[in-house]
């Protein structure tokens, strides 16, 4: 079964010998780029278009045409390469369309050499748009996929190649411009209005292989047309010639060794008759299989960045999961309302047997995509379950939990992590399958601890406030114990402002291992001393930094990142403390001074505006799970999980118990 995909879905890849087919219904550029995990091209010689149609495993068109068939062997690519782009452009100063958005949408359809197609994919919503990415095939865990992009370009070819990371984009898109203008005159012309059959009368875009009239050799006729009018026009049942090898330089259909004389387009490979039918398969014949997830699997120098970038990339893929099957359930939604509403508009058919068989048929339309759609997910989700297993017990304890068996082993490091752990992210299309929520360090923003039910919460409302209140204090504190661990001796100090002494259970164990220099500040002259100490600090950094001097720096100014953990804010803050509260929100974390506050939001609006920045610059989360994390790009309300310790369990105190081992080994 085909897999029609929305602008994000993904797509497993059988094998690596595929086509992918073009329709536009007016003459397009097709190309393609080999870009890096990033995207990233080097250079020209990574991009194949009409002017270079081939490159090791990919065979473009060369020229203009409204049908295209690219041809790919995804195992010839260089092992550098982990996405191949298939773009799209209008032809530059040839007359004709301007933007995409006066053409009917493109359709893009990936099939096996065999013709049966794989995905495909409607580029719609294009309109000012002169150039677009259409879909990529991306490495995945030693597999390739394919996804559904669909990224225009105002700017044409240009703009795009730049967008790769090309070097002199402009003069690339000017020479593909130019070699589309000189064959111009051998492109292919538009295909013959598509026969309008069942469901897919009247779509526009159905792929042109669905088509099956018959060619004089048994072909489909697109298959022929190919042939009779395209110097370019590849056979599916052909591989792509080794580069290097004899003939590699020859295109399919091309007289070899360059003899001179009438060009025959009729590949001497491709049957000149009706093939056979392929017979079936075995009973016992097991499906292709996707290798078995592999921590690690992603780019970078180290281990513990292949596994940040292995995070945020199936944070990713759940996104674009759960964002395609609430797209197919709209659709299937709406399909369903027009039946219904087609079926009662007109009162004469609006009752009857017929009228009941017309609602039936709706609803049993509406059952199987709403299936699909499903069984789409499912097959998504359990492979990022999966990969999420063998991840989770590969984690460094930055990044772990803290149930994770990494701690058991943990010694104090020598050097800071690129990233920590914060809690978990997950999606009520499966709640089981956890992303962990990782953030860089240092920290560019500070966290705001949220003790209120501003959030509405469902756990939140099942907690009273004493509770809440409590649990966001240990929340402060399994944190602040966090960055602690992770980082090396005297690399970070805990300062701590609670006015009403009301933490003072939760703080005991900092006090106790030495992770404290200090007792908490308490009352409003102890809120003042802290903050004017802190505010100083980040001012003479400041200074020190902009005129090149940090040697200079007084020996009383403690150069180890600093964390301020305040609670129970507002109280026992005046005015001036609030100005300078705001001061190290904004300034302090260019300077290695960061806020974790733990407050209510409605405690604080006897303030007014005022403290509207702070909070707007603060990252909220949440001592319960909550789903106050907004996504914008695909409109997902993530739900947050703080990372917290077992109940029972006594690893923070053994962590600070080596953390402070560590300080007094080291005299701090």
């Amino acid at each position: 079964m085909t897999a029609e995909l929305v602008r994000g879905q993904n797509h497993p890849l059988s094998g690596t010998r595929l086509e992918i087919r073009v329709s536009a219904g007016h003459p397009v550029v097709a190309g393609a780029t080999l870009g890096d995990a990033e995207g990233r091209v080097p250079g020209a010689d990574g991009v194949a278009h009409p002017a270079a149609p081939r490159l090791p495993g990919v065979e473009v068109s060369r020229q203009a045409a409204a049908e295209h068939r690219l041809a790919f062997d995804l195992e010839a690519v260089s092992e550098a390469v982990h996405r191949v782009s298939i773009v799209l452009a209008l032809p530059s100063g040839v007359g004709g369309p301007v933007r995409f958005g006066a053409l009917a949408a493109p359709f893009v359809a990936v099939t096996d050499l065999d013709g049966t197609e794989i995905a495909s994919y409607t580029i719609t919503d294009l309109e000012a748009e002169t150039a677009v990415v259409a879909v990529e095939l991306y490495r995945r865990q030693g597999a390739w996929k394919v996804r559904a992009v669909g990224q225009g370009y105002a700017g044409g070819l240009a703009s795009m190649l730049a967008d790769h990371g090309i070097p002199q984009a402009a003069e690339l898109a000017a020479s593909i411009d130019e070699a589309v203008a000189q064959g111009m005159a051998r492109a292919v012309a538009p295909p013959p209005a598509r026969l309008a059959t069942g469901e897919g009368a009247g779509r526009g875009s159905a792929p042109a292989a669905d088509v099956r009239g018959s060619a004089a050799d048994g072909r489909s006729v697109p298959d022929a047309a190919a042939d009779a009018t395209s110097p370019d026009g590849l056979d599916p049942t052909v591989s792509l010639p080794a580069q290097g090898a004899g003939g590699a330089d020859e295109a399919p259909g091309r007289q070899p060794g360059g003899a001179s004389g009438p060009i025959s387009y009729q590949h001497p490979g491709r049957r000149t008759s009706t093939p056979p039918e392929p017979a079936p398969a075995a009973p016992s014949a097991e499906p292709d299989r996707a290798g078995a997830p592999v921590a690690g699997d992603a780019t970078g120098w180290t281990m513990n960045e292949r596994l940040y970038n292995q995070v945020w990339g199936m944070f990713e893929d759940l996104a674009r999961a759960a964002a395609a099957y609430r797209s197919a359930v709209d659709f299937a939604e709406s399909r369903l309302e027009q039946e219904l509403d087609r079926v009662l508009s007109d009162p004469s058919t609006r009752v009857g047997p017929a009228a009941d068989a017309a609602r039936a048929q709706a609803r049993a339309r509406h059952g199987e995509l709403m299936d699909q759609a499903r069984a789409v997910l499912d097959r998504d989700l359990t492979q990022l379950a999966a990969e999420a297993e063998v991840v989770e017990h590969a984690l460094p304890p930055a990044y772990a939990r803290w149930d994770s068996p990494v701690w058991q082993g943990y010694q104090v490091p020598l050097e800071r992590p690129m990233a920590l752990r914060l809690g978990d992210l997950h999606l009520p299309e499966r709640k089981d399958l956890r992303i962990p929520m990782l953030v860089r360090l240092p920290l560019e923003r500070g966290l705001w601890i949220d003790s209120g039910r501003s959030s509405g919460g469902v756990d939140a409302a099942l907690v009273d406030s004493a509770e809440l209140r409590r649990l966001a204090v240990d929340c402060a504190v399994a944190q602040a114990v966090r960055l602690l661990a992770v980082h090396p001796v005297g690399d970070y100090t805990v300062h701590v402002i609670d006015p009403a002494g009301s933490a003072g259970t939760a703080l005991a164990p900092l006090l106790e291992y030495g992770a404290l220099k200090e007792q908490p500040a308490a009352g409003a002259q102890g809120v003042s001393e802290v903050l004017a100490r802190l505010t100083r600090r980040v001012d003479l950094v400041q200074m020190a930094v902009r005129s090149g001097a940090v040697d200079a720096l007084p020996p009383d100014v403690d150069t180890a990142e600093q964390l301020l953990l305040v609670n129970d804010f507002p109280h026992g803050f005046d005015d001036r403390a609030v100005t300078q509260l705001r001061y190290l929100a904004d300034e302090g974390p260019a300077v290695g001074v960061h806020l974790v506050m733990i407050a209510d939001r409605d405690d604080a609006r006897a303030y007014g505006p005022v403290l509207d920045p702070l909070w707007r610059s603060l990252l909220r989360v949440t001592p319960v799970p909550d789903d106050h994390l907004a996504d914008p790009w695909v409109g997902h309300a993530w739900t947050y999980e703080p990372s917290m310790a077992p109940a029972g369990s006594d690893v923070v105190r053994q962590v600070l118990w080596q953390v402070g081992q560590a300080r007094r080994a080291y005299g701090i």
